[in-house]
């Protein structure tokens, strides 16, 4: 009994522990996304928060290097595109840029009309091929005998149809 015991355990403790190798070596395969440190600072572009983490440009080139020594120095000096640039190493976006309205409208109505157009075939396919034809008491020349069958039988005489029909002219009051 107690070898049959051992034997049912060890053959399931084996899967979890090779599952638990081929799970652990899984984290160097390229098809894994790298995970991102979140604690580290980091740039966007948002109206609410004017000053991100960071700059925009962590690597400077040469010229952005020469242009950050000017700019130690006075603005008067700086041109307009000088500092624009400037402007550029530590953002990417002014704020009319990021309150310029987007064409992302135009994509959703055009969702919008393609779910719609699909409805109305799937509506019409319906009509065709689904529901039963319209019983025959939808047609109005059935309204109107049924009208004045329950005028000849004087149907409700105090409220109803009948109190609203002149019988003696043959016409509503």
């Amino acid at each position: 009994m107690l070898r049959l015991v051992s034997g049912l355990v060890s053959r399931r403790l084996t899967p979890v522990c090779v599952g638990g190798a081929r799970a652990a070596s899984h984290a160097h395969a390229p098809d894994v996304s790298p995970s991102v440190d979140m604690s580290k600072p980091m740039y966007w572009d948002r109206t609410d928060v004017p000053l991100p983490d960071k700059r925009f440009k962590d690597e400077l080139s040469a010229g952005d290097k020469s242009l950050k020594e000017k700019e130690k120095g006075s603005w008067k000096h700086l041109s307009n595109d000088e500092k624009i640039a400037l402007y550029r190493l530590s953002f990417h976006q002014t704020y009319a840029e990021m309150h310029r309205p987007s064409s992302e409208w135009k994509t959703v109505l055009g969702g919008v009309f393609i779910f719609l157009g699909f409805t109305g075939l799937v509506v019409i396919w319906q009509n065709i091929y689904v529901y039963p034809p319209r019983p025959h008491t939808f047609e109005p020349e059935w309204q109107q005998k049924q009208l004045q069958r329950m005028l000849d039988m004087r149907i409700n005489p105090v409220e109803g149809f009948a109190a609203k029909w002149d019988y003696e002219k043959g016409q509503w009051k």
